[in-house]
């Protein structure tokens, strides 16, 4: 196989991605949230529990950006910060009670306006995301989480 045409794709994928999740995800930001404090929330959800460097890295925020944003949503009771038991030196983020409700009804408008795009797909095409999916997380994007 020719590994440019595969990276075109791959840039081209992922560029479609941003695309489709910026589009899922419009006006699905609650209200006092900033869009950045927002996708922390996301990744916070989807990760947790995350150190500060981690969510740092994932944003590409500066440590001090993170930190004062990170206060900010514990401020707002979205999420709590915690020492680790083995290392108290080392802290962890993760949901409150708050933000998992918060976040369970943000995913949920998405997870309705995923659906809707899959609407005329057939279960034989369903079967193929899915297991695209899984060889696209397998093979490209997992994490070392």
């Amino acid at each position: 196989m020719d590994e440019n045409k595969l990276f075109d794709k791959l840039i081209a994928f992922t560029a479609a991605v941003h695309q489709v999740k910026h589009e899922m995800t419009q006006g699905i930001k609650p209200e006092g949230i900033t869009p950045v404090q927002y996708s922390m929330l996301e990744y916070i959800a989807v990760s947790q529990p995350v150190t500060l460097s981690q969510i740092s890295d994932c944003q590409q925020m500066s440590m001090p950006n993170t930190s004062r944003e990170i206060k900010k949503l514990c401020d707002k009771q979205l999420c709590e910060k915690y020492d680790d038991p083995s290392d108290r030196r080392k802290q962890y983020v993760r949901l409150s009670g708050e933000g998992e409700r918060v976040m369970k009804e943000a995913f949920g408008h998405i997870g309705t306006r995923f659906l809707t795009r899959l609407q005329d797909a057939s279960e034989k095409d369903l079967q193929e995301i899915v297991h695209a999916m899984d060889v696209l997380h397998s093979r490209v994007f997992y994490t070392d989480k």
